[in-house]
């Protein structure tokens, strides 16, 4: 079945809203870039005939892309009428003229190749990769994490869970319980698992990250040592004795005290999901009791510190 892909360029706070308005108008997917056209989100539901495309997700707490300018990418049928939709969109966005925008004409297979095109198998740490369930690993021997990217956030492609990984990857994780909290496509507690940790308990506010994760822990023939729940079922007294939080930098410092509560005496703590510069008002949430190691790759950050051992 051919499909029809239109490309418009809008400013960022504008971007989601869109994204929601093309899927009401009937859009099958819908993808958001960064100028250098690195997938953000990947939205949208199955298409009639039984093929299946990948939901994304940012984390629970979705925000507005951090771009100036962002690509919003809408996969219609090809019966779509584009000049209706871009007459809707000229008028929602109050436009005397449609925004900048290209329509490609393409068939499922050249859908599903410029999507996986953009990903490859990563070595995020030591010994440690997450792979394109379509790709061959490159190191068999390594810790391979299998991945369809899209799914949710956190694929490895993005700094921050790459820090989170390389950073997990360096760690004691034998015996250690791990609470991946906001785990998106679960891809940490899955690596702090297949890495030695004993247990690892994934929690989210999205029942579609939940479900994702529950999907990407089978593809990586994890049985059990795995607790999925929605983060407001995590029982009052649970501890870890480590927490990663791959979150935005606003509701890392709204949750401080629930992701502080969460860690044992004497555990670690890694945060991500924060720009260059945005560090020191994290740090002033956590501080005390932590005194926290920045980590940056690419203008992200990842913080890390320990609890005091003689602090409940």
């Amino acid at each position: 079945m051919p499909w029809l892909k239109l490309k418009l360029l809008v400013a960022d706070a504008r971007a989601q809203p869109l994204a929601d308005a093309l899927e009401e108008w009937g859009a099958i997917a819908v993808t958001l870039e960064d100028a250098a056209d690195q997938p953000l989100l990947l939205a949208s539901i199955g298409i009639p005939d039984g093929t299946s495309l990948c939901r994304g997700f940012e984390t629970h707490w979705n925000k507005n892309p951090l771009w100036s300018q962002v690509r919003v990418t809408g996969l219609f049928p090809e019966r779509a009428n584009t000049d209706d939709i871009l007459a809707r969109v000229r008028e929602w966005m109050g436009l005397a003229e449609a925004p900048l925008h290209q329509i490609e004409q393409l068939g499922d297979e050249d859908w599903a190749h410029s999507w996986m095109a953009h990903y490859h198998p990563l070595n995020v740490g030591r010994h440690l990769w997450v792979v394109p369930s379509w790709c061959t690993p490159p190191e068999p021997t390594a810790i391979n994490i299998i991945l369809d990217p899209g799914l949710a956030f956190g694929t490895g492609d993005h700094p921050t869970t790459a820090l989170c990984l390389a950073w997990l990857s360096e760690q004691p994780l034998a015996g250690k319980t791990v609470l991946d909290y906001g785990c998106g496509s679960g891809i940490l507690a899955i690596a702090a698992l297949r890495l030695g940790a004993a247990s690892a308990c994934a929690v989210d506010m999205d029942a579609t990250a939940l479900e994702v994760t529950r999907a990407n822990a089978a593809r990586n023939g994890i049985h059990r040592g795995l607790e999925i729940m929605h983060a407001d079922r995590l029982p009052a007294r649970f501890q870890a004795d480590m927490v990663v939080a791959n979150i935005f930098s606003g509701t890392l410092m709204e949750l401080a005290a629930e992701i502080t509560s969460r860690i044992r005496p004497g555990g670690m703590l890694a945060l991500s999901g924060l720009l260059a510069g945005q560090e020191g008002e994290v740090r002033a949430c956590y501080d005390p009791p932590f005194t926290l190691t920045a980590h940056e790759r690419s203008k992200w950050v990842l913080l890390t510190g320990r609890k005091p051992a003689d602090l409940g």
